[in-house]
């Protein structure tokens, strides 16, 4: 059997340009596209396969393992982002090429078939721990590249998010590794833990690719937070189709905001923080800053906000439980329809002159007139606050 072999070493560089050509065959719009360095490992490797591994059936080269080729090879061919399935296919296609030129050996030789089959047995065999080898190199080569590429991306979203999309040289770096331009416009989406290890987006960059939408995801600190490009359609409409695409996923807290550039993803990203906590913990709620700015402003600044209520609404608040949840209800009805007792009075199902007693004792416990429009924005931010 080794003599057998040993009668194909002539021939190895000329079976492994075959075995080549035909791998371009099978897949010609691959190669075509493949950088010019690929193509040309892939016939030198081919080869070498080739070549070392008749050597070592016709037991040539005792002690010549060709285990740390294929290893080597899966680990290059995952570095140059060849398909693993293109590689099991080159294995195959390589050894069954390699197994015809043997049968043709087969009647100058004088073999008999029983010295073909136990041929035939130990290529196949080889064949099996060629792509085990192989493929297993390939794949933690290509989990390392992963979370290499993953460290990278979150040290870039993370300088996004701190505000560095202004610094020239750090946004080309944004441009080159994530392809987003400089003067692009996005969206940056937060999601809050809210305590668990899981975020309440579940996968949304599946979910966005599906729809045709590229983005990119890292945690920093209690959020789940991602860049999602809007490309040129209009703000408004590609924000709805965010949120329509993010509610399929969504089990928590989200808030959404936007930038016109990388240089203004660092405030979107605040923006959209605070967005979040504009929504009531344990709701499920996507909130986009544009519809939330009051809730948004009274959110950032918290200290402002506690002297807001303080001020406006103290004096009601220290009133006995149930005349404070009255005189409240009132307020709330009358800032939703304008300071109009009449349809405040049909909201809350009383008469209009019981509106306008509660009116009365609202002026008289705050100092302020539902009736000046100053005073009313007061009182309905300080409700905003009370309710956040």
């Amino acid at each position: 059997m080794e003599r057998a072999w040993a009668s194909l070493v002539s021939q190895a560089d000329a079976i492994a340009d075959d075995i080549t050509l035909t791998l371009i065959a099978i897949q010609p719009d691959w190669h075509a596209n493949a950088d010019p360095s690929v193509r040309a490992d892939l016939r030198s490797s081919t080869r070498e396969h080739v070549r070392r591994g008749i050597q070592a059936m016709a037991g040539m080269t005792p002690g010549a393992n060709p285990v740390d080729l294929w290893r080597e090879t899966g680990r290059r061919r995952a570095r140059q982002g060849v398909p693993l399935e293109y590689c099991l296919n080159a294995y195959t296609v390589g050894t069954r090429m390699l197994w015809e030129a043997m049968v043709r050996q087969q009647e100058a030789l004088g073999i008999d078939d029983r010295v073909m089959v136990l041929a035939g047995r130990q290529v196949w065999t080889d064949l099996d721990v060629q792509n085990s080898v192989m493929s297993s190199a390939y794949r933690k080569e290509a989990a390392l590249l992963q979370r290499r590429d993953l460290q990278l991306q979150g040290r870039l979203l993370d300088g996004l998010a701190e505000g560095r999309g202004g610094d020239p040289a750090f946004a080309a770096e944004v441009q080159d590794i994530l392809g987003i331009a400089a003067d692009e416009q996005m969206a940056c989406v937060v999601a809050a833990f809210d305590g668990s290890r899981d975020s309440p987006l579940r996968n949304p960059d599946d979910r966005l690719e599906r729809a045709d939408l590229m983005s990119f995801w890292h945690v920093r600190g209690d959020h789940h937070f991602g860049l999602v490009p809007l490309g040129s359609r209009p703000v408004a409409t590609a924000v709805a189709e965010l949120v329509e695409q993010l509610s399929a996923c969504n089990s928590g807290r989200v808030g959404i905001a936007t930038a016109d550039d990388l240089s203004g993803f660092g405030t979107a990203f605040q923006l959209a923080t605070h967005t979040v906590e504009t929504v009531p913990r344990g709701r499920t709620d996507i909130a986009v800053v544009d519809d939330r700015l009051p809730q948004v402003l009274l959110t950032a600044s918290p200290a402002v906000s506690a002297l807001l209520v303080r001020r406006t609404l103290g004096p009601i608040l220290t009133q006995p439980a149930h005349q404070s949840d009255v005189l409240l209800a009132t307020l709330r009805a009358l800032i939703a329809h304008g300071g109009s007792p009449t349809h405040a009075a049909a909201d809350l199902i009383c008469h209009r002159n019981t509106v306008i007693y509660r009116i009365k004792q609202i002026q008289d416990l705050t100092g302020k007139s539902i009736s000046d429009p100053h005073d009313r924005l007061l009182l309905a931010l300080a409700l905003m606050a009370l309710e956040k």
